[in-house]
């Protein structure tokens, strides 16, 4: 499965990447053993509370990505291509050209009735051997429901997830990458790089045909930009590639894996902890476990399990600063850091921590109804978040082996996390494994290098790309406690 990863003449491309709390365009240069990024524009990304839920600022986000797409053309005006990855499971509705709607945020309480009214449709043990999804209540065919019961989807002849929506307004076409189309819960699980939609599940559950567009995968060239879009961007040579438009598929194309023994994670809001497989895992066992089956590049799959992430965090941090104060994340992690361990343990994913709030109140309840003693200061707080962060990794990855009989050997963090020493050296006494933590960039990375590949700035394998990450970004080495690795926590995943 390896390869050498051999360049042409070399080229300049640009990154969309659009994460749950913020955004950022990315410049990456590739080349003959070439690999350099820089961002040319970061900005928030805030979703807005209105009368009918929370939603997604998309027309905010899409002004913000073109402006710096007009930031990275003057600065590299010979750019060949762009490529927009995203959070996954959000869409919006549209008719026609028009959107008819703005995207709901997955927090959005709306979907909750959806779960029931789809598992009464399918049972749960029948829909993961179609789709092979962990349950999560915001998946698409959730919402789906959700809208399909509300009447929406009368007036709707379309569905275009949030990067190939913005994709629609920089080209005019309207696609859906299969990465991305697998988190929906109603794209085939048997075909790889192929798979198409699963037309018997979607009209088992009463959803139109039509809604669903036509299926391209990362590497393909989706078309020019709009000679409206070129001019405001400066460029009349500017094409949209598909990446995987999937934040996380974008994100395990830049993992320095050296074989098939390495676990990644790819840590921010969420943490999505797993591993590559050649053929998703449909079993029973799998599906009481809640593992996910979904697509990658180069028809890999993406077998992992959603694990809440830094949002416990980021959320703690917003509600403190909401009462006028300033927090200093990295003086915060020095204190929790130098508490003696273990940490407080709680479950990181109990249903109480998905939406906003105050996180801090909801993690004392947790200790209180179980009659045990809560952190009482804010270096305790986040010593018992980040702690309890590394448990359920370490937790998820003895359920990997248990369900694939793959043996890990070693974990790679990605991502925001990977920037966390104290998550990471946890993680290594949790596991009780070597990590190896960075590239921070790395769904950027990823979603460069698909579109460096389809360019022919880079040939090779996934393998290849992945080697030539290593050697542009040398990961950091976190090894387990001298002690041994911390003990299993009791706290059921």
């Amino acid at each position: 499965m390896g390869g050498r990863t051999v360049s042409g003449v070399g080229g300049v491309v640009a990154a969309v990447d659009l994460g749950a709390s913020s955004g950022r365009v990315m410049l990456g240069r590739v080349g003959a053993n070439r690999l350099e990024l820089h961002s040319v524009a970061r900005f928030g990304n805030n979703p807005v509370r209105a009368v009918d839920g929370l939603h997604w600022n998309i027309l905010e986000l899409y002004r913000n990505a073109l402006a710096g797409l007009q930031a990275a053309v003057r600065e590299e005006p010979g750019l060949a291509s762009v490529g927009i990855d995203s959070w996954a499971v959000d869409y919006a509705l549209m008719r026609g050209n028009r959107m008819l709607g703005v995207p709901f945020h997955y927090r959005d309480g709306r979907t909750a009735a959806g779960v029931d009214a789809t598992h009464t449709l399918v049972p749960p043990a029948e829909l993961y051997r179609q789709n092979g999804l962990q349950v999560l209540p915001f998946n698409t065919l959730y919402q789906l429901a959700a809208d399909r019961e509300s009447g929406d989807l009368q007036v709707a002849d379309r569905l275009l997830l949030i990067p190939d929506l913005l994709g629609f307004w920089l080209t005019g076409r309207q696609v859906a990458e299969r990465s991305n189309a697998s988190t929906t819960g109603l794209l085939q699980t048997t075909d790889g790089a192929s798979a198409g939609w699963n037309d018997a599940l979607i009209a088992r559950l009463g959803l139109p045909r039509t809604l669903f567009p036509e299926l391209v995968s990362a590497g393909e060239t989706i078309g020019a930009v709009l000679p409206q879009v070129a001019a405001e961007l400066g460029s009349d040579r500017l094409e949209l590639v598909a990446v995987g438009s999937h934040d996380t598929a974008s994100a395990v194309v830049a993992v320095p894996m050296l074989g098939d023994d390495c676990a990644y994670i790819s840590s921010g809001t969420w943490s999505l902890v797993g591993v590559e497989l050649p053929t998703p895992v449909l079993t029973e066992a799998s599906r009481a476990a809640n593992f996910t089956n979904e697509g990658g590049v180069d028809g890999r799959v993406r077998y992992l399990r959603n694990v809440m992430g830094l949002w416990l965090l980021s959320e703690s941090i917003r509600g403190w600063e909401r009462d006028g104060e300033h927090i200093e994340l990295p003086t915060l992690l020095a204190e929790a850091a130098a508490l003696p361990g273990p940490g407080l343990l709680f479950d990181v994913d109990d249903t109480r921590f998905l939406p906003p709030g105050d996180m801090p109140a909801r993690i004392e309840a947790y200790f209180v109804e179980r009659g045990l003693r809560p952190p009482r200061n804010r270096a305790e707080l986040v010593r018992s978040i980040v702690e309890s962060l590394a448990a359920a990794y370490a937790r998820t990855l003895r359920t990997i082996t248990a369900l694939t009989g793959r043996t890990v050997a070693t974990v790679h963090i990605v991502g925001g996390g990977s920037q966390n020493d104290l998550l990471c050296q946890l993680t290594a006494d949790h596991t009780g494994l070597p990590v190896q933590a960075g590239p921070v960039e790395a769904t950027a990375i990823g979603n460069v290098l698909v579109q460096a590949r389809a360019q022919g700035f880079a040939t090779g394998s996934l393998e290849s790309l992945r080697d030539l990450v290593r050697q542009a970004y040398p990961p950091r080495s976190f090894r387990p406690a001298p002690s041994g690795p911390v003990g299993h926590d009791n706290i059921s995943p």
